[in-house]
């Protein structure tokens, strides 16, 4: 596995076997990533695939004092991104089975009491989106890795009431397949982030146009525009008020801490830097620093930096009522775990405080439990949304479970 002109070296059965991450990761645990980066290739760049193993009898999910994860429903295969109905259904993309799942549960329901296919034969669905934005959806719409479609839908549908309505033809295929949705709130426009080809831009540009980018439509798929640019892999991204959300993961192969994966407040028509720079105008090595120095000054930096390889996902803002107050308006990010670090580090739900809608420099691990103290891993967190009643939801791609995290009090 190459990056560049670096060989991955593969990690030792010792190295697999690390227990300092998962020792060091439990709810209340706050990071706060310096933007004081080492130089690229401190550190060896690595394979370390996480080990997926059964989810053993003894293994429990913790969360803060007060708060109890329980499993919400089980037997699903490979839930990736969530998005939660106007009318409190859960809408869930069983990307690996091509299909839409809906969910079903009562209000305060520990577990859920339906769940039902809405759609089937699609191609690696993961974005979902509601519209009109409002109370009264008149279409789910749905991305396909190489297409968005969209189905007629009414509150509380189970199933689709007709075939799917192309409206966005000849997506980039290959590569980064994740395809996020989001709805600008005046609903004037839809927006669709496209990840990278490549991990650096190794073959050229050439394959990748419209890619690296968040791409902005009209809702009947006409318009194309460039959103935001240079976002390497921006995975899920939601508003927040005004301002548009993303979680994006950055290139691989310049060692174990090197760059951070991002939160961040997408601004329109902003330049983030891939693949010439990352974090800023730092110059991507394998580029070098002669290689579009105009471009420097325009590079905008994230505002949260998220330990670099711990592959943020899906992201939810609590706006429940469920939990304690200071947690409303804060970010909920889920970290699907490295693969390339030394030390793993990810396989969490992680609590990012905002103020003001802007993240405030850190955050803290929320639920943490999937990394084994022997190294190996038994679960995955994907997509995070809140329910109706408040409880905040995942979705979990290595035991193919979601989880509902619910606040009983102290």
């Amino acid at each position: 596995m190459k990056f560049g002109r670096f060989t991955l070296a593969l990690v030792t059965a010792a190295l697999l076997a690390s227990p300092a991450s998962a020792q060091a990761d439990k709810p209340g645990t706050a990071h706060r990533i310096s933007a004081n980066l080492p130089a690229p290739y401190a550190t060896s760049p690595v394979a370390n695939p996480p080990h997926l193993v059964k989810r053993p009898l003894d293994a429990a999910l913790a969360a803060p004092p007060g708060f109890i994860v329980s499993e919400f429903l089980g037997g699903l295969t490979r839930p990736r991104l969530l998005r939660t109905a106007p009318n409190g259904d859960i809408f869930v993309a069983e990307s690996a089975a091509d299909r839409i799942t809906v969910v079903r549960a009562p209000a305060g329901a520990a577990q859920a009491a339906q769940h039902e296919v809405f759609a089937a034969g699609l191609f690696r669905p993961f974005g979902i989106a509601f519209y009109p934005p409002g109370p009264d959806p008149h279409w789910v719409y749905v991305a396909n890795e190489e297409s968005v479609v969209r189905f007629p839908y009414r509150n509380g549908d189970l199933h689709a009431s007709g075939p799917p309505e192309t409206v966005i033809r000849n997506l980039p295929a290959g590569g980064h397949w994740t395809r996020s949705l989001a709805f600008t709130p005046d609903g004037k426009h839809l927006l669709v982030s496209v990840g990278s080809a490549s991990n650096d831009a190794e073959a050229g540009m050439g394959l990748e146009t419209d890619r690296a980018d968040i791409l902005e439509f009209d809702p009947d798929g006409s318009h194309k525009a460039v959103y935001a640019s240079g976002l390497r892999n921006a995975v899920d991204i939601r508003f927040d008020g005004d301002s548009l959300l993303a979680t994006v993961n950055e290139r691989d192969g310049l060692g174990d801490d090197l760059p951070p994966d991002y939160l961040t407040r997408v601004t329109p028509h902003g330049f983030y830097g891939w693949p010439w720079y990352y974090i800023g105008a730092h110059p991507d090595p394998e580029h070098g620093k002669d290689t579009h120095p105009e471009l420097a000054g325009s590079v905008l930096t994230p505002d949260l930096l998220i330990q670099p390889h711990s592959a943020p996902l899906g992201l939810a803002v609590y706006e429940g009522a469920q939990f304690p107050a200071n947690y409303k308006g804060d970010v909920f990010v889920a970290l699907h775990g490295s693969w390339n670090r030394s030390v793993r580090t990810g396989y969490k739900i992680v609590r990012v405080r905002m103020k003001n809608g802007a993240p405030t420099g850190g955050y803290d691990d929320f639920v943490t439990g999937f990394l084994l103290p022997n190294g190996t891993v038994w679960g995955r967190p994907v997509g995070v949304t809140v329910a109706a009643d408040g409880a905040l939801i995942f979705s979990d791609d290595g035991s193919g479970t979601l989880w509902r995290v619910a606040y009983k009090g102290r």
